[in-house]
């Protein structure tokens, strides 16, 4: 970090009035937004500072929802003090230990356990103090999904579609959007996989939930066990999903009427619909803010759209296109990083 960096040197004079010295935060990450995390020692106690940029994010919703889990029990970092005006944040530090590296076939079926166990508590926050969070409706599964064709097919591929191409994509986008709103909708973080969830003490802590929504009930479980950067053998999927469905039913969240078969069709469309939006978003983090980190792992995500589609009849044929089309595309050498593009606010809020 050099002085020169404007929004560095007013959150040192921030730190610096809130703890009555002059004070260095470190650099300890950026994430897929505009966001930097800073990591602070004072006296002895770590803190963590997060610079978020206000005229492109709006840091609301992360205040107003640590405050919701934090009544409903869930574990999240502490916000310690918050500066509206400039985007800066003070929290509790939960330390470097992500769940993913953890991770082994021996231990994840116990940890994804406890993970799933907690996705209840998410599903009651169904507002904060902002108000009701927003719908994931119709219109938010259509945006989503647009972003795989303006990115990674527009973009990134430049891929030109056939007339045929674009009605089986049409279709299999209305079949995904149809599956989503016909389930159960419940409070639901929109990114709940291992690279948000934190380990202190034994415990599973729960971070980057700022773009919480009211939507299908089986969202988070599949962002989870069909995690974008890691993959599991059905042999441990499987058994999970079926304790994350009883647990559903025993909780209400499902209804006795919603047998397993229905609920894994859910489940399945519904990481169909995530991973060909992430894809869209690896592609956009690359051409648009000059992160190419996420280009690897692209072709995991549409080998789970390949893999899925291909059990179910109506979408065998977006199987078939990706496992032809696309793949291949994934071997040939990405186009040089692109510089970061300066954008309204609105456009940058969008990150999941």
């Amino acid at each position: 970090m050099t002085l020169s960096d404007p929004r560095f040197l007013s959150m040192s004079c921030w730190l610096q009035q809130l703890f009555g010295k002059p004070l260095q935060a470190k650099l300890i990450s950026g994430d897929a937004s505009f966001r930097r995390y800073f990591r602070l020692n004072v006296d002895g106690c770590d803190y963590i500072v997060t610079d978020s940029p206000p005229n492109l994010l709006d840091n609301k919703p992360f205040i107003a929802l640590a405050r919701a889990y934090h009544q409903a029990g869930i574990r999240v970092p502490k916000v310690l003090e918050f500066n509206e005006e400039a985007g800066f944040i003070l929290q509790q530090d939960l330390g470097d230990n992500l769940l993913l590296p953890e991770l082994t076939e021996t231990n994840v079926s116990d940890w994804y356990l406890k993970a799933l166990a907690i996705l209840p508590d998410i599903a009651a926050v169904r507002e904060s103090e902002l108000g009701p969070l927003p719908d994931y409706d119709a219109a938010f599964v259509e945006r989503e999904l647009a972003i795989f064709s303006e990115w990674l097919l527009d973009k990134h591929w430049q891929v030109s579609l056939t007339a045929a191409e674009h009605t089986m994509l049409a279709e299999s986008f209305a079949i995904l959007t149809a599956s989503a709103l016909a389930q159960p909708q419940v409070g639901m973080h929109r990114d709940f996989h291992s690279r948000n969830l934190m380990l202190k003490e034994g415990k599973l802590w729960v971070i980057d939930f700022q773009d919480a929504v009211l939507g299908p009930v089986t969202y988070d479980a599949v962002s989870l066990l069909r995690d974008c950067y890691i993959r599991w053998p059905d042999a441990i999927v499987e058994p999970l999903l079926k304790a994350f469905f009883e647990q559903c039913r025993e909780l209400g969240l499902v209804g006795e009427d919603v047998d397993y078969a229905t609920f894994s069709r859910w489940f399945d469309l519904m990481g169909v619909q995530r991973h060909l939006k992430a894809a869209g978003i690896f592609a956009r983090l690359h051409h648009r803010d000059g992160k190419s980190g996420y280009l690897k792992d692209i072709p995991l995500t549409l080998g789970y759209v390949a893999d899925i589609c291909e059990r179910y009849p109506q979408l065998q044929a977006l199987s078939s296109w990706v496992r032809q089309r696309l793949l291949p595309l994934t071997q040939q050498p990405a186009q040089p990083e692109s510089q970061p593009q300066s954008r309204p606010q609105a456009e940058a809020q969008e990150h999941k």
